[in-house]
């Protein structure tokens, strides 16, 4: 196959798997769910209690945000940015 398909070719322990996977009655294409923390956690009372903190203090950074709830930087980086659509204002 190689040959004919050359650097597009599936591996040839790629196929062996999906037939396994076909055998043993797996018909669904997707990946199956894994264990471990959601990508980004973006519920809508996560953004309000977010955007809450932010109101009553406008110096709070987002390493103390992720102190006060109890999620990653980058979770409150995307959060803040992408969701509540907040930036930096420089006063100069």
């Amino acid at each position: 196959m190689k040959e004919l398909y050359g650097q597009k070719c599936l591996a040839r322990c790629t196929i062996f798997r999906w037939c396994q996977h076909c055998e043993t009655g797996r018909v669904n294409i997707k990946d199956l769910p894994r264990p471990g923390q959601a990508h980004v956690m973006t519920n809508s009372a996560t953004i309000s209690a977010m955007d809450e903190l932010i109101q009553q203090n406008r110096r709070i950074t987002t390493r103390e945000i992720a102190v006060e709830m109890p999620i990653s930087k980058g979770i409150v980086h995307h959060i803040i940015h992408k969701r509540l659509v907040y930036g930096k204002v420089c006063a100069q």
